[in-house]
């Protein structure tokens, strides 16, 4: 139930009788859901940007798909690449394990929040 949803139970209760049950306010204060919010903060975005900048780095071996590259001589008898293709999956494969060491179990976060109000 949202605060809304009460604030307007509390207004028809109070229509009918000046008067309001202490235990049913709090009936209805307990049935009020928090609302969440979705989001992460700039440090963590910025901590998370890093995170993916190094693994790439790192494996930045893997994520050019060699077996297709094309060469062209260019002037000069120089080699040029001319097309050279990117591993999609491999690239989203190192970015989804550095988002996965981020991501917050349900049952991890309530025991987090339990801790916090202990």
């Amino acid at each position: 139930m949202k605060k809304e949803n009460v604030i307007e139970q509390l207004n028809a209760a109070k229509t009918l009788s000046s008067q309001v049950d202490i235990d049913k306010v709090i009936a209805l204060i307990e049935q009020i859901t928090p609302e969440v919010k979705i989001g992460i903060t700039q440090e963590l975005a910025e901590e998370i940007a890093e995170r993916i900048e190094r693994t790439l780095d790192y494996n930045s071996n893997d994520l050019v798909d060699k077996d297709n590259i094309t060469f062209e001589i260019a002037y000069g008898n120089t080699i040029e690449i001319d097309d050279a293709s990117i591993n999609i999956r491999d690239v989203m494969d190192h970015i989804t394990a550095c988002l996965d060491e981020f991501v917050v179990e349900k049952d991890d976060e309530e025991e987090s929040t339990e801790e916090a109000a202990n």
